[in-house]
């Protein structure tokens, strides 16, 4: 059985050896499906919820 991982911002789902793991100095790991989710998340500290092509859009 395959292990998936859920994306850290857009809460897609990503199979063992694809995408991006990026570890925080107080050891907390995030997962990205993408470099535009990393940048989105670290750089630009934008939140997922205001992103039309996340997944984590609240319902209308």
């Amino acid at each position: 059985m395959v292990r998936t991982y859920k994306c850290s911002f857009c809460n897609r789902d990503m199979n063992v050896g694809t995408g991006l793991m990026y570890v925080k100095n107080d050891g907390t790991i995030l997962r990205f499906c993408s470099s535009k989710c990393r940048k989105n998340m670290l750089e630009l500290k934008r939140a997922a919820r205001h992103r039309k092509w996340s997944s984590k859009v609240p319902a209308k």
